[in-house]
């Protein structure tokens, strides 16, 4: 089975594109000041981004361990073990690297935030308009990061529904392969069957023939041979 037709490389596709985008949002999110909505927005993205793909792996790594149990049943043979195992660890190594960078990051934004409302609470005498200002202005604006979030999770469902497909369709070939060697072995063990009767019978006629018979019945068929050959090819 070429790449193109493999499940494998179906899904590895879509999950390495599924990284490549996490790994374009962690760089906006490295040059997001940790004190904006938009650094928030993009802290939850990446979170649940990465979970998503750490799960997608974990399933591609299933289909892995049982194709390693029979590798020639399924076409393979330890070199592309080994290339697929390599490929999943090194997608885990790139999703736990951002998610570790995120992680700490809000931890960081919280202690800096706890911070400057500790501050502003100080001087909330002479800024209560200030704050009024600040918080409507917050609240529109975590309405709209609300609103793209359910979009994107949304997108995040489609992407989830589209991998349990494509291990359906795993499912269903690896059943249709296994149905095809299972005909073509019935298939051969009735023609070997055929095959040895047809070699006793004519043992028993050989047998009884004797050498002048068996010369006789060579020579039959020579000429049923030549008879044949005439009628077909030069008729």
């Amino acid at each position: 089975m070429s790449s193109a037709q493999d499940p494998f490389y179906v899904v590895r596709e879509e999950i390495q594109d599924s990284i490549d985008k996490l790994q374009h949002s962690f760089h906006r999110w490295e040059q997001t000041a940790s004190n904006t909505g938009e650094y928030v927005h993009l802290t939850k993205e990446l979170l649940t981004n990465c979970e998503s793909i750490e799960w997608q792996v974990d399933e591609l790594e299933k289909t892995i361990t049982v194709a390693s149990r029979d590798p020639a049943y399924y076409g393979l043979d330890e070199v592309e073990l080994s290339r697929r195992r390599n490929w999943t660890v090194s997608a885990r190594n790139q999703v736990g690297t951002v998610r570790r960078a995120v992680e700490k990051g809000k931890s960081n934004s919280a202690i800096s935030k706890h911070q400057d409302l500790t501050g502003a609470s100080r001087n909330n005498y002479y800024s209560t308009q200030d704050n009024d200002d600040f918080i409507s202005s917050e609240s529109d604006r975590q309405q709209l990061l609300m609103r793209q979030q359910d979009d994107e999770l949304d997108e995040l469902s489609e992407s989830v529904q589209r991998i349990g497909n494509v291990g359906l369709t795993i499912h269903d070939e690896l059943n249709s392969q296994e149905r095809i060697l299972n005909d073509l072995s019935f298939e051969m063990e009735t023609t070997s069957n055929r095959l040895d009767f047809v070699q006793k019978k004519v043992a028993m006629v050989m047998k009884k023939a004797g050498i002048k018979g068996q010369i006789l019945l060579i020579v039959f068929l020579v000429v049923l041979f030549i008879i044949l050959f005439v009628l077909v090819f030069l008729t």
